[in-house]
């Protein structure tokens, strides 16, 4: 069974693994990518896709994931924002086997039609002002059958709404009325620090924020932050849309309607590639035993630190979610392992850099 960790400060535990909805939304791309790395221990993981499979339909695919994801053990759901088949299918799921609500469920609203990411220049009231956030929230509600959401976050923001955030205070506002029980926020992956005035002013219970081998630019403030000011930490991106499970060769090409064909652009996916190789040789060294794949210590590497509640992965199907089960039940990596990998930080102006 997957652990629970208490969410910060809020009083409620929830499950070390999250269940994320993503891949099964329609920017994650089809499910069975055709030349993905052949699996092989420490070098990569084993993949329940099969090659020529048929694409399952969203709705059975997701039930029969959350059933397994619950019956595991995980009681903490990332709902991908703007995505009401999704919340649909959460709900009716739900619905049978946790009436008490004990599953904590996070929905997140996404900003206005406007630039993206969020330019310096968005005003919040163009993108987040009261009726459209509030219609928003009432949204998640029709859909999740709830009167009261447990988790909702904003899904951007943007440093120059920091000395005035007000999309937050709409948000706690709707929390004093009952429609929302705690406030979060999506730190934004470019600039994750600009929301620690947020934890110190009391205005967010949960942040989620991108930290991985990659990028663990959080370790430096904001998990520290969140230790000092008790903000549960949602970890997002832990295995880098697959790379760090070594799925990828720097050859694969994604589909059209994959976003990672964008995030992967240029030269940015043999870049990375290269240096999943590096963390592999690494962690050779260190004689880790059989069990262990890459993926494993990916995830391990991000519920390492304290200050971390949960560890959001995205799950196609049953078999994913055991194994992402069985990645949590495995022992901590080795101390010296850690210092070692946080040698493996790619700062984002190298990343952004290329062709």
């Amino acid at each position: 069974m997957i652990r629970p960790r208490p969410l910060g400060e809020t009083g409620r535990n929830i499950s070390e693994i999250g269940f994320g909805t993503f891949p099964l939304s329609r920017s994650a791309g089809p499910p069975n990518d055709s030349n993905r790395r052949d699996p092989t221990r420490l070098a990569a993981s084993p993949t329940d896709a099969v090659a020529g499979a048929p694409e399952a339909a969203p709705e059975p695919a997701l039930e029969a994931a959350l059933e397994a994801a619950l019956e595991a053990g995980i009681r903490y759901i990332d709902v991908c924002q703007g995505e009401d088949v999704c919340e649909r299918t959460v709900a009716r799921v739900l619905a049978e086997v946790d009436p008490g609500g004990a599953i904590l469920v996070a929905s997140k609203s996404e900003p206005a039609a406007g630039p993206t990411p969020l330019s310096p220049y968005c005003r919040w009231q163009d993108r987040y002002g009261p009726a459209y956030l509030r219609d928003d929230v009432h949204r998640r509600l029709e859909r999740l059958g709830r009167e009261s959401l447990g988790l909702h976050l904003l899904a951007a923001w943007t440093r120059a709404w920091s000395d005035d955030p007000q999309p937050l205070v709409i948000l706690r506002r709707m929390k004093e009325e009952g429609k929302l029980a705690l406030v979060g926020l999506c730190a934004p992956p470019h600039d994750p620090n600009c929301v620690i005035p947020l934890m110190h002013n009391g205005l967010v219970d949960v942040v989620e924020v991108p930290f991985n081998l990659l990028r663990q630019d959080a370790a430096a403030q904001l998990l520290p932050v969140a230790a000092e000011t008790g903000t549960g930490v949602i970890v997002r991106a832990a295995l880098e849309h697959g790379v760090l499970a070594g799925k990828y060769s720097a050859e694969h090409v994604f589909a059209e309607d994959d976003f990672r064909r964008h995030y992967f652009a240029g030269d940015r996916l043999g870049r990375a590639t290269e240096r999943v190789e590096r963390i592999g040789q690494d962690v050779a060294q260190f004689g880790l035993d059989a069990r262990y794949s890459l993926r494993d210590v990916a995830i391990k590497f991000a519920l390492s630190r304290p200050e971390v509640s949960c560890v959001v992965v995205g799950m196609r199907s049953a078999a994913q979610v055991k194994q992402n089960a069985a990645s949590a039940a495995l022992p901590e990596l080795p101390e010296a392992l850690q210092h070692v990998l946080r040698r493996h930080h790619w700062p984002r102006d190298d990343w952004s850099t290329g062709k």
